[in-house]
């Protein structure tokens, strides 16, 4: 296992030089800076644990692939952990977390990680190719928020595909949310079984669906098969592939208001931020709009938070790079209306 730095960074808020963006990395200018520069980092899942606010990221890095839809380019090979005692505060970089070279089974692609927390252990669920090239979704344990952890020697037995979200209901009960197409392998799986020639849905076909599983108590294996996520919009009637500006994509995130569920996910490669109400943590769940409006990069990837009595978003762009697998996380306050609707967040003025 891979030891945690002994010394770790702390870092203030970051604000870009002008030459950065006279260089035209930014095309408009950014309503929040990236929290970090020293690494690059995406897909953040923000949780408060102890009263800290602790960021699971992945761990962006230039690994020489060509880029492609499969997203080869997207190469990650270990995590770092990010905390700060409150918003806009400095920032601790904790070292490295977990490499995939300390993952028994895995093979490459160390992709969008969450957390969770049940009785004095920490939970870190991350997804990674096995060593036959097909995604799954594995867990480490540790005894504080930033590790190190110790990877399970298997993946989550009935996992697969891409962006484990864990929600907590106020029951106590844990669920796992999971899936994404494309590189992400999700069009591959139906009926749970693995089919390498399945393709993806033409645009008259019914969309492809996100999972969801319900945890086991000691939080490293699922009680039941994986169930799909319906998805409606405002008639009852589910979403086309070729509502793609609607549809769910990848990066699943589901929290609580107000007794509502409410489930957010990616549009990918229409690149918004999208959030559906359901009375269940099942679903359905019903479109209600967009929560981020599509940032500069092909990606996107949210998590939403609630610290000290406000709501907050945490996402990524390319502001440090320019580059689509080079990305920044960044986080922006996150507003309600009376009805429980979410106010669209413009990331840039």
């Amino acid at each position: 296992m891979l030891y945690k730095s002994l010394l770790a960074a702390t870092l203030v808020m970051f604000t870009p030089s002008v030459n950065a963006q006279e260089k035209g990395t930014l095309k408009k200018k950014p309503v929040s800076q990236p929290l970090v520069k020293h690494i690059y980092t995406a897909d953040p899942s923000a949780h408060v644990f102890n009263g800290r606010i602790y960021i699971y990221p992945s761990h962006d890095v230039e690994a020489g692939v060509k880029e492609n839809d499969n997203g080869d380019h997207f190469d990650m090979r270990d995590y770092h952990i990010l905390s700060m005692d409150s918003i806009g505060g400095k920032i601790t970089d904790h070292g490295v977390a977990l490499d995939k070279n300390d993952i028994p089974w895995a093979g490459r692609q160390l992709w969008a990680p969450d957390a969770a927390y049940k009785n004095g252990t920490y939970y870190l669920y991350f997804p990674i190719k096995d060593k036959q090239d097909i995604f799954r979704i594995g867990v480490a344990t540790a005894q504080t928020p930033t590790g190190p952890f110790k990877a399970e020697k298997e993946p989550i037995k009935g996992s697969f595909s891409i962006d484990p979200a864990v929600f907590k209901d106020t029951d106590g009960s844990y669920y796992m949310y999971f899936g994404g197409i494309w590189g992400g392998q999700l069009q591959h799986w139906n009926d749970h079984k693995y089919d390498p020639a399945a393709k993806l849905k033409n645009k008259n076909e019914q969309a492809i669906l996100p999972r969801v599983a319900k945890l086991s108590a000691d939080m490293k294996s699922f009680t039941e098969e994986a169930r799909n996520i319906q998805i409606l919009d405002e008639t009852g009637k589910p979403f086309l592939e070729s509502n793609n500006d609607k549809r769910f994509f990848e990066a699943a995130w589901m929290h609580k208001y107000k007794g509502k569920y409410y489930f957010s996910y990616s549009t990918g490669d229409t690149h918004y931020i999208c959030y559906a109400i359901g009375n269940s943590p099942y679903g359905p769940f019903t479109y209600k709009g967009v929560v981020l409006n599509p940032v500069e990069g092909w990606t996107n990837h949210h998590s939403i938070v609630e610290i000290k009595e406000k709501w907050y978003i945490f996402y990524h762009d390319v502001q440090l790079s320019g580059k689509t697998h080079l990305r920044n996380v960044k986080v922006a306050e996150l507003r309600y209306e009376a009805d429980g609707t979410i106010q669209t967040i413009n990331p840039y003025q």
